[in-house]
């Protein structure tokens, strides 16, 4: 896990002072190349860790050898957890290397960084398409949740535009599409970042639950709009070489049930309706059979008439 390797990385440093990527890599066990991106990865996110050239060179932690990381600034301490804190649930031992890190900062510091570690969730399976460039105004509205910052929202939603006053929680990368999790007067909302057409701080220090955790709140999120996602099933009948094809399209609401003895697969998809089933479903032509129910095939026929009424050129 990465996390865990640029946390060992930093701490690696602070015991040599001065290293070259292949005795990172000799270290830890991985490749000249992986060792170099994550020593950029680091200095990248703020971190003072910097390529020195020339002979007798490698990459140095600026404040030489340190294990109490006093040699980092409030900011570049804020960077470090922003940048390790997302992945910091993957494993125990992340999590356990995680607080360490903290520990080891100086205490004006440790709030914040606290802070910053926990503004961030990743959530791997993607419910949209996405161009895998976060929003612009990620930045703006970690920093708010960071400071706990209350924010003006403009948000684009439907054709319409409408202003929120929102105590921003935390964020979610899910697979490229980012999400705020914020606290409104009407309790917790999820907003696309991609909507939001502006933030501006309002100088008012948002409020938070104490016992607010990201990573609980955006379970349940998930768990909602998936049971909402899952009201209707639908079993299909596909080749067996194109099933791991179709559950990667459709991630979570695919689920395959196994080998029907013909050379297909057994499956079920999910969806609100049979309309929307139907319409995932379309573009697969012959390779899918469904089985049931009848109204996902009722559907299917009627795009299929549609289509056939649109593009027929003559018998």
């Amino acid at each position: 896990m990465r996390a865990d390797r640029l946390v060992a990385t930093l701490l690696f440093m602070q015991t040599r002072g001065r290293v070259t990527a292949a005795e990172v890599a000799a270290e830890l066990e991985v490749s000249v190349a992986t060792a170099r991106r994550d020593l950029e990865a680091l200095s990248t996110a703020g971190v003072p860790v910097y390529p020195q050239p020339g002979r007798g060179g490698g990459w140095a932690l600026v404040g030489g050898a340190r294990t109490d990381l006093s040699g980092l600034t409030g900011p570049e301490a804020q960077a470090l957890f922003l940048l390790l804190g997302p992945v910091a649930t993957a494993s125990p031992a992340t999590k356990s290397a995680l607080r360490k890190l903290l520990r080891a900062l100086p205490p004006t510091f440790r709030d914040t960084a606290e802070a910053a570690a926990g503004a961030t969730v990743v959530d791997p399976a993607r419910w949209g398409e996405s161009d895998d460039r976060p929003p612009a105004l990620v930045d703006e509205l970690q920093r708010a949740v960071v400071r706990r910052s209350r924010i003006r929202l403009r948000y684009d939603r439907a054709g319409q535009r409408t202003e929120r006053l929102v105590d921003p929680w935390g964020l979610v990368d899910k697979d490229g599409i980012w999400y705020l999790v914020a606290g409104t007067e009407r309790g917790q909302r999820t907003f696309r970042v991609d909507r939001i057409a502006s933030a501006e701080p309002t100088g008012e220090i948002a409020s938070r639950p104490e016992d607010f955790d990201l990573s609980t709140a955006w379970s349940e999120v998930v768990e909602e709009v998936e049971r909402q996602r899952s009201s209707l099933a639908a079993t299909v009948l596909i080749t067996a070489e194109l099933a791991p094809v179709l559950r990667k399209q459709q991630g979570r609401h695919c689920v395959l049930d196994g080998p029907t003895g013909d050379g297909r697969v057994r499956a079920t998809v999910t969806a609100p309706t049979a309309l929307m089933i139907a319409q995932q479903l379309a573009g697969w032509g012959a390779a899918v059979e469904v089985v049931e129910p009848e109204s996902v095939r009722a559907e299917l026929a009627r795009l299929g008439a549609e289509l056939l009424a649109r593009y027929r050129t003559g018998e």
